[in-house]
Formats: structure tokens, C-alpha cells, sequence
């Protein structure tokens, strides 16, 4: 007990000694894109083209910098994290916003890929064709230059106001709970892991945490901004929504800016920005009323989601009378819980920024375990239940989640691309290979090899960057392997870890070992096979060692976005023209002169296409 006491003490001291003086500033800007005619990101269905807007789309980033030097490099650190209203983050997108930063006078030099995160909040409603690996591409009929303009110029603009904005600054940690706004949608999967884990958990089979940061002035108190981490998905509107909207987390963002901001303030332009963040979503689903058959309104077989053997009639449903109302209901319970998590955010995070970052072959990875064995990722493939999609969007074609063996018509057409071969399958299984990702590179790459990953210290606030989908288990298991080598380096002796999903890059699922032997849509699309999570969680640790010797992380090179080699397949704008006589912009109903606040009013005007 005396030990535990003296270590405890030793650990504030160190603590004290190291609180940092901070300068905090927060941006939004808008980076909703093109309006019609592009595919979104998320759902894979060719038909799901925008149409409209249900409401505009943000990058809202925050910037901390440390004013005192952090031993033992002895160096200021300043770090942007950005979540934004995108499907996933992208690294040619990031490159891009470099670029744009080194060109802005009072941002140039400040960034790279070091001390810049960019996390999507995983809206499945907002515009595809940013990413430039191929097999996100097929829906958005290739690269869009429009939308990789729009997120990267956006991006770049919110960091550049949050630089502006930068003031003595105070942080503040707290944590509550988010009831009765997400569900599990593979619940069989996660009974694969042991009931020993499971009991652990007293939440169940989803989190219901939610982790906040508060950020106020230093001077004056002022409120500053807000970023909080809760895990669901970005799918309240499903997949036969064509309007670009940012889902819930976007709606949650704007409702609790609003409170902050004067009243009046137009959306995206007050200077209190608040982000409810992306974590591990992998397999959690805000249509909270479960999945049922659309043809008899039955509940879906629950193994395989399906109806009648069939997957494309089961889907989720959410709580409200219909998607908007349902993302509006979800939206609002996240809202209300940080809320009040904010009222009670008493702790002020002290101590130092510190920072990680690597790019790793994720490919080709051999590692120590945590039980102390040799294992290995596996070049990166898709199996037959990723066709299958989920309850919250079902594939086509009748594959079917939880699916261990293969079809022969589908293994001709597969192969025609890349044929696995035994050590690939082998490496795999159970997985059964349908896209052999990793030996197709026409027309370019269909999958990345090299990844990065990044670790972000503030006092005992961690926050791990993954570009990829974490599921419930896979996610606990990493920040409970995070926080234990923390302590076993003694970086602090209560680190809160949070994971910043689908961060800098896109990498699709991460399952557990054991979720994995399932093969419901979250394991068929873990990449990387079935050691995926294991190997990240390796090089974490290994990131952790280095912070805590004081020392610079091994890195890969960046891998090529392949920017010069993209293929833009969706037509442009052919022909755009108003009635005679008329121009665009003219207004040809006009609303009443006598409206009052709170009046629903309309205007008809003469607009260019969208896009």
C-alpha cells in the first residue's frame, strides 16, 4: 500500500511539474461540395446520387499548442485535430491540406502529417470520390476532383481560422453516458468473444461512454469549443436518402454550437465550434428499434440478417417515424448527454502535448503478440459477407453475412481480378476470399498497403488515430491495451484513452480475433485478416515506448496517393440554362414581406445545376 502511495505521488509530481500553459483555438468551415449528380460514400449503391441538401457539411478543427517546452526533446508542440462531415478520413486529402496550409502565411511550416489528424465522422450522406484506392471508387464511377477539392479546401480553411483564433486557453475532461441511442448490429459476432471478456462490460454489447473535452478561455472563462467521442454510426439516413446531410453527429454538432453561439448566428459561422466525433462505430448502429423484414414485417434471422434466406429485404429501423426524424432523435440524445457531461467537466487536463506518428506496411507485419507470440497481418482481401452489406444497408446479389464458404460463379468472376493463392487463403480463413485486394493494381491500387497511425498525448488524455472501423470489442480491447502500457512505461498512472476512428486514411473494419471467426460483414471486411487488430495494437505500443523514451518513431515513407493516375468517369455538367428571359440567381416567387420569426416561408429562384 505505502509503494502504491509513493508511486501515486511521484507520478502528480511529475504531472505538476510538466502542466503546460496552453494556447487553444477552435474553426469551422464548410466543405458540403457538390450538391447532385455524385454518388455518396458509405451505402455502395449506384443509385444513391445527391439530389439536394437536408443540411451542409463542416470541418470543425481545433489547435493545441503547448507554450512550454516538453521534456525531454525539449520542443513546443502543437497539434490540429479536425473532425469532419466526410465518410472517412483520406491521405491524399491530408496531403492536399498541407499544401494549403504551407501556402497561408500564418500557417506555413506549422503542420504535417505529424501533428495533424482529420477524422470522419462517417456520414454515409455526403459525397464520394476522395479517396484514391479503387475499390471505393466503383460506385462514385472513379475519381471526383469536385468533392477532394471541397474537403481539402475546407479542412485547410478551418485549421487556418483555428490558428487565427489560438488564446490562452484551459482544458477540461469529462465523461458520462449516452443512453438508448445505439445498438449492436452483429450482435452473434460479438458472443464470439469470451463470456470471461464479456463480463467485463457491464454496458453489454455496445459503449455507452461518451469522452468530452471542453475548452474555454483562459482569461475570461469564455467557452471555446467541444469535441466528444461516442460511438455510432453515421447511417440514421439510410440508403435511399439522395440529400447530402452530415447524419447525426453533424446534427449534434450544430444544435450544441447554437446553444454557445449569440442567438441569431447562422449555421457554421459562430466562433464556438463543438464536434461529436467518430470512434469505434465499427459495428453499432443508431436504428435502435432493431432489424426486421420489409416484406413481412418480422424480425430478420438474427445469425445471418436475413429474410426468407435472402439479406436485401432485412433492415434497421430507427426510432423515429422516419430517417429524418430518426436522425434528428439520435442526434438529440448524444446532444443532451454532452450537454450535461460538459455542466460537470470539472478536471482541467495539466501536464504535456506530446505526439506520434507512423506509417506502417500493414500488409506485411510480423509482431509480438499480447500473449507473447509470433503473428501475422495478411496482404489486404475482402470476403464474400463485405458483399452482404449490413442492416443498416444490405448488399446485393444474395450474399449473405456470416458466410464461410464460397460460390463458384462468384469465385470465377472474382478471380478474373486476382486469384488468391493457398498462402493467402490460408492466411485468411476463414475468411472466404471474394476480392483478392492486394494483387490487383489496375488502375491503380485497390487497397493500401502502407497506413499511418498516430498517438496523441495531453496530460493523461490519449487519443489514438486509426483509419479504420473498430467494433465494440476490437475498440475496448485497444484502449485497454493502450492504457496498460502507459502505465507499464509510467506516462501516467490513469490514462483516459479514446480511439479517433476512420482517422488520416481509410482501411475498412477491424474485428477482434474471435468476432472475425464469424465472417458477418465487420469480419469479412477486416482487410487485413484475422490478426488485423493485434498488429495495431502492437505498433501503438510501440509508439507509447518511444514517447515515453523521449524519441523520435521508426516510419515507412508515405505511401504515393496515386493523384496523377485517377479516373473520373462521372460526366460533368453537359448543359445548364434558365427560361428565357430570365438569369441565373433571378428570383421568381419571392417571400412574404409579413413573416414572422418562426414562419415556415418559401422562394423560388432560377439556380445553376449543383454541382
Amino acid at each position: 500500500m505505502l509503494l502504491q502511495l509513493l508511486t501515486f505521488l511521484a507520478y502528480s509530481l511529475t504531472a505538476t511539474l510538466a502542466t503546460s500553459v496552453l494556447n487553444v483555438g477552435s474553426g469551422i468551415y464548410d466543405v458540403t461540395g457538390p450538391a447532385a449528380d455524385i454518388n455518396f460514400m458509405g451505402y455502395a449503391m449506384m443509385g444513391q446520387v445527391g439530389k439536394g441538401i437536408h443540411f451542409r457539411l463542416r470541418a470543425r478543427a481545433f489547435v493545441f499548442e503547448s507554450t512550454v517546452p516538453t521534456p525531454p526533446l525539449n520542443d513546443s508542440r502543437l497539434f490540429a485535430f479536425v473532425s469532419v462531415d466526410m465518410g472517412m478520413g483520406s491521405s491524399a486529402v491530408t496531403n492536399r491540406v498541407l499544401e494549403l496550409l504551407d501556402a497561408e502565411p500564418t500557417t506555413t511550416g506549422k503542420f504535417t502529417n505529424d501533428n495533424v489528424c482529420i477524422s470522419g465522422t462517417h456520414t454515409h450522406s455526403a459525397p464520394a470520390g476522395f479517396l484514391t484506392h479503387t475499390i471505393f471508387q466503383v460506385t462514385s464511377l472513379g475519381f471526383v476532383k469536385q468533392s477532394y477539392n471541397a474537403y481539402a479546401n475546407g479542412i485547410a480553411q478551418s485549421i487556418i481560422k483555428a490558428v487565427a483564433n489560438m488564446a490562452p486557453g484551459r482544458v477540461f475532461l469529462g465523461q458520462g453516458k449516452v443512453t438508448n441511442a445505439n445498438i449492436n448490429r452483429s450482435p452473434t459476432a460479438y458472443l464470439y468473444n469470451a463470456q470471461s471478456e464479456r463480463d467485463l462490460y457491464p454496458d453489454g454489447n455496445t459503449d455507452k461512454d461518451m469522452t468530452l473535452l471542453k475548452f474555454v478561455n483562459s482569461d475570461t472563462s469564455a467557452p471555446v469549443g467541444m469535441i466528444n467521442w461516442y460511438s455510432v454510426h453515421g447511417t440514421a439516413m439510410n440508403n435511399t436518402n439522395k440529400l447530402i446531410s452530415g447524419d447525426n453527429k453533424g446534427h449534434a454538432s450544430s444544435l450544441f454550437e447554437k446553444d454557445f453561439n449569440p442567438v441569431g448566428t447562422l449555421p457554421g459561422k459562430g466562433k464556438f465550434v463543438g464536434a461529436f466525433a467518430a470512434t469505434n462505430l465499427g459495428d453499432v448502429s443508431p436504428n435502435i428499434n432493431g432489424s426486421f423484414c420489409m416484406d413481412t414485417g418480422l424480425p430478420c434471422e438474427m445469425e445471418h440478417s436475413t429474410c426468407n434466406g435472402k439479406n436485401e429485404m432485412c433492415t434497421g429501423r430507427g426510432p423515429g417515424k422516419d430517417m429524418f426524424d430518426s436522425t434528428n432523435i439520435i442526434a438529440t440524445r448524444q446532444y443532451d448527454a454532452a450537454k450535461e457531461i460538459w455542466n460537470n467537466a470539472k478536471e482541467e487536463l495539466v501536464g504535456p502535448i506530446d505526439m506520434r506518428h507512423t506509417w506502417v506496411d500493414m500488409t506485411n507485419l510480423t509482431f509480438k503478440a499480447t500473449d507473447g507470440t509470433m503473428k501475422s497481418t495478411c496482404g489486404a482481401a475482402m470476403g464474400y459477407a463485405f458483399a452482404a452489406g449490413t442492416t443498416d444497408g444490405p448488399g446485393m446479389f444474395n450474399f449473405i453475412q456470416g458466410s464461410n464458404t464460397s460460390n463458384p460463379f462468384w469465385n470465377l468472376v472474382s478471380h478474373f481480378l486476382s486469384k488468391p493463392t493457398q498462402k493467402e487463403i490460408d492466411c485468411h480463413h476463414p475468411k472466404p476470399i471474394l476480392l483478392n485486394l492486394e494483387g490487383i493494381d489496375f488502375p491503380y491500387p485497390w487497397a493500401a498497403k502502407v497506413v499511418p497511425l498516430q498517438l496523441i498525448r495531453m496530460g493523461r488524455f490519449f487519443m489514438v488515430s486509426v483509419p479504420s472501423e473498430l467494433t465494440t470489442m476490437a475498440g475496448r480491447r485497444m484502449r485497454k491495451a493502450i492504457a496498460d502500457e502507459v502505465i507499464a512505461q509510467k506516462l501516467t498512472a490513469n490514462p483516459v484513452v479514446v480511439i479517433a476512428g476512420l482517422a488520416n486514411e481509410y482501411a475498412d473494419y477491424t474485428t477482434t480475433f474471435e468476432e472475425y471467426q464469424a465472417q458477418r460483414y465487420e469480419g469479412a471486411s477486416t482487410a487485413y485478416g484475422p490478426n488485423e487488430l493485434e498488429g495495431f495494437i502492437s505498433q501503438f505500443k510501440r509508439l507509447i515506448a518511444d514517447m515515453a523514451a523521449g524519441v523520435e518513431s521508426q516510419t515507412l515513407p508515405a505511401p504515393p496517393t496515386y493523384l496523377s493516375k485517377q479516373i473520373s468517369l462521372a460526366p460533368g455538367v453537359i448543359y445548364d440554362s434558365v427560361a428565357d428571359g430570365k438569369h441565373f440567381g433571378d428570383v421568381t416567387v419571392q417571400p412574404p414581406l409579413t413573416a414572422v420569426v418562426g414562419e415556415v416561408v418559401s422562394t423560388v429562384f432560377c439556380s445553376a445545376n449543383p454541382r
